[in-house]
This record gives structure tokens, sequence and C-alpha cells, in this order.
């Protein structure tokens, strides 16, 4: 017998009995389904982590001031003041692996305009700063080079900004004030949201980092160094070159610990990445707990079937079938119930994905994998708890069947 003939046999038996065979995949449907969802959520959850972490910047490097040991007490981060716009200067022209640098210091201040006034945080960089960070503008212009030499009093404001000084009104061209000094608006940044740490990113005012030191925190060092490294690639070897050239400007001995801090995007996405991963095996690997108990379920119901249907299997050997017709009947049934099972469960996955997305705003994406994955599986459930009761039938005494009543 081909396997169609097979199939359709096996397919004719389970229609005799359509409700036990409905509640026996039921398990199936909602163990592949419930494995699909999880995966789908866990998936959709990485890539908003991946896309988060993508908007902090182009294979962004973040360089920081240190902390400092003051009898005995460590003072925290950015408690130093060796980094230095020379230190900037120096990783731009002697580590090839990073194509832009932007020196970066920052304070937080009351802006006011006509009757109106908002606190927010004062960022001063350099015009590679919106390169590297993948902020474009959403109307006006960047600060020059020229207006960074002469430490210019200019600004590009964040959308948070705008809405709460500014309302409906176009702010481009019009003079706010901070610390009671003027500031021309040039430009308005595009909106960025929340950060991947939950801060407000359009919270902001962007300056000059000359003007921001000279005018407003009153330091001739940097808080930070942002960088942007050639290539994803590069950003391991860029970082362990400038640590390394870090520590010989700031003259440190081998035995004292960095007066600084680097921090790159790709070591805070591996991190969320293995965090998700770890989470979507969790949820799938519960999910899969009901495949198991979908495939009991076929186990147990071809048992009843075997025993049901004893004395046809005594005919069917008695008229020339073999062992291995017998055994291959039973297991082409219980495969045809799990992967009805599995394809229900696929659509219910979807179904369910979609839904929850909808619901709950909560982004879900369904690898074609996955899909393929949970189908194999419900197969291989069905010939794993499939087999025991096929070879249960295959061995049955042919006479003892025929005797069965």
């Amino acid at each position: 017998m081909d396997l169609r003939g097979i199939i359709r046999i096996a397919t004719r038996a389970l229609l005799r009995n359509k409700m036990r065979s409905a509640l026996t995949i039921l398990g199936i449907i909602i163990g592949v389904g419930a494995v699909i969802c999880t995966v789908a959520i866990g998936e959709g959850a990485s890539r908003q982590v991946q896309e988060q972490i993508s908007n902090l910047g182009d294979n962004l490097l973040s360089i920081s001031a240190g902390s400092v040991n003051r009898g005995g007490v460590q003072m925290g981060s950015v408690a130093t003041k060796t980094l230095t716009v020379e230190d900037a200067r120096a990783i731009q022209e002697q580590i090839p692996l990073v194509k832009l640098v932007s020196p970066s210091v920052g304070t937080a201040s009351q802006a006011v305009y006509g009757n109106q006034n908002w606190f927010t945080q004062i960022r001063g960089v350099s015009p590679e700063y919106l390169t590297i960070r993948r902020w474009p503008l959403a109307a006006g212009s960047v600060f020059s080079d020229r207006d960074v030499d002469a430490a210019a009093n200019v600004c590009i404001l964040g959308q948070a900004v705008v809405e709460n000084l500014f309302g409906d009104e176009d702010p481009v061209g019009k003079t706010l004030r901070v610390r009671n000094l003027p500031f021309v608006v040039i430009g308005v940044l595009s909106s960025k949201g929340q950060s991947a740490f939950g801060q407000d990113e359009d919270d902001t005012i962007v300056m000059p980092y000359t003007t921001v030191q000279r005018k407003l925190a009153g330091m001739d060092w940097l808080q930070g160094i942002l960088c942007s490294a050639i290539s994803p690639d590069a950003i391991a070897p860029a970082q362990a070159q400038i640590a390394s050239l870090l520590r010989q400007r700031h003259r440190l001995r081998p035995t004292e610990d960095d007066d600084f801090i680097i921090r790159s995007a790709n070591a805070l996405a591996e991190t969320q990445a293995q965090s998700g991963r770890v989470m979507t095996i969790l949820l799938a690997s519960i999910a899969s707990v009901s495949l198991l108990v979908g495939g009991i379920g076929i186990m147990n119901i071809m048992l009843v079937s075997v025993t049901e249907r004893t004395r046809e299997i005594g005919v069917r050997i008695a008229v020339g079938a073999s062992d291995r017709d017998v055994q291959l009947q039973f297991l082409s049934e219980a495969l045809v119930l799990s992967l009805a099972g599995g394809a229900a469960g696929v659509l219910l996955g979807v179904v369910g994905s979609m839904s929850l997305s909808d619901m709950l705003h909560w982004p879900t994406s369904i690898p074609l994998e996955s899909i393929a994955v949970a189908v194999v599986f419900s197969a291989a459930v069905g010939v794993l708890f499939g087999y025991y009761p096929a070879r249960k039938a295959a061995n049955l005494d042919p006479i003892e069947a025929l005797r069965f009543e």
C-alpha cells in the first residue's frame, strides 16, 4: 500500500469518531499555538530592544569621566577632570577604527521663552554629535565648527522643549534665555522618544560644547566623549585602542585603575538580547509542556483504538496484511492527528499573536523557522507517542485477535 492510501485509510478511521479525534488534537493545537505566541512575543521584544539600542547611535562608543578615590572614598562616575578636548582630538587622529568623535559636557537649567519656562537638560557637543547619534533634524540646521570655536549662543531644541516653550509656534529663529543669556534657536530635533534606559531623549537642548563649558557649566574639562566606530566589528578593538591611548595620555601606571569609563552599545545590546533569548526559551519550554500533554492524549486514544479494533486487526492480518502494514496504519493515524493539530495550532498561534499585539500594543514577530519547528515538533510528538500503540497492534496474535469480543 502506498503512502497516500495509508493516509486515506487513517483519515477515514479517525473520522468515525469525530468528537474523540477533535478532543485528542486539541492538546496539540493549544501546544503549538502557545509555542508560536510565546516565541512571537519574545522575538518582538528582542527586536524592540535592538531598535532602541540602534537608536543610541552609529556603532556608538561612549567614554565618560571616571571615579576618583579621595581618602579611601570612591566619588563615583564623572568625578575626575582628566578627560579633555585634546583627548577627543587624539582619538580622532590616532585611532583609525573611529570615524567620528564629539566632546560632550552637560548641565541642567531653566529655559525661558516669553512667559513660558521649562527645566531641561542641556548638552554641549560638536556638530558630529547628531551624526553619531543618528538623530536627524526636523527643522533648521546644525551649528558649525565656527560656532564651536566662537562659543556662539546658538542651540537646537528637542521636541519636548519645543512643546512646552513654544507650543504650535515655529521656534527656529526665535530667541530664548538660559541663565539670563540669550540663545538663538537654529534647529529642532526630530522626536526620538525614550532611550533604552527610560529617559526622555526629546527633553534636551543641544549647544556647542564650548558654549556650555565657558558660559553655563564653568569647566574646562569634558564629562564625556562620544565616538562612532567604522563598523560593528570594529567596536571592540576600537574600545581597546582608545583605552590604551587614554591611559598613555593620562600617564596612568600599570597598577592604577582607569580614570575613565568606556561603554559600547554592542555590549548593552548583547546583554539585552541574551536576556530576551533566555526568556523566550523559558516561555517556549513552558508552552511545550502542553504539546507533551497532547502527545500523551494521542497515545491514550490510540491504545483505546487498538483495543476497540482488535478483531479488525486480526482480519487484516488474516487476509495478508503484514506486521509492517498494521504498524504503519496506526502510526499514520497518530501522525494525521498530530499534523492536523499542528496546522490548526499554527493558525491559532498567528491569530493569537496578532490579537495580543493589537490589544496590548505589544510588538510581536513570528519567525518562519518557529512555525517550521512547531510543525516538525508536533509531527515528532505524533510519531513518538503513536509508536507504542502501533507496535502493540502489529504484535497482536491474529488468532487471538479474531476471537476477541
